[in-house]
């Protein structure tokens, strides 16, 4: 059970990486100054939740959990970039966040269906928590942005 937990716990690392990464990206692109702040807090908390996971993975036994954002993600961003350069809008911007965020969201509910011990769970769980309300307002700024366009 160790193993598949740390496996978890390591998946989830690498999407919260992946948002961190995410975020940043779309801070750089958004316009408004209330987006790149609302982007910039979104950032920092998924680092935050990076290293929760990290510190779980260690005391689990793993030494080295994988701290980098994966290869999707890397397309991910390179095609937020070039929606911005192709003339993108905040409206696109969070488009491309919302994608990023129903992916998110996917791995945190995947995680909670798996037999796992009661804190880590009860981390993930908390996690997730988060990171569907972040779905959430972000597709609802996504709809204002689209019906403001």
């Amino acid at each position: 059970m160790a193993d598949e937990t740390i496996e978890i716990i390591e998946k989830l690392i690498e999407t919260c990486r992946d948002g961190q990464a995410g975020y940043l990206e779309a801070a750089e692109h958004a316009h408004t100054a209330a987006l790149k702040d609302y982007f910039q807090r979104q950032s920092l908390e998924r680092s935050k939740f990076a290293g929760e996971l990290v510190k779980v993975a260690r005391r689990l036994g793993e030494t080295d959990p994988d701290r980098n954002p994966s290869i999707a993600s890397k397309l991910h961003r390179a095609w937020i970039d070039l929606r911005h350069r192709l003339g993108g809008t905040d409206a696109s911007v969070l488009e491309s966040v919302e994608t990023g965020e129903d992916n998110a969201k996917s791995h945190y509910t995947e995680a909670l269906r798996a037999n796992l011990p009661f804190e880590v769970h009860a981390l993930i769980e908390r996690q997730s928590e988060s990171v569907s309300d972040a779905f959430d307002q972000v597709h609802t700024l996504c709809d204002v942005y689209k019906r403001a366009a």
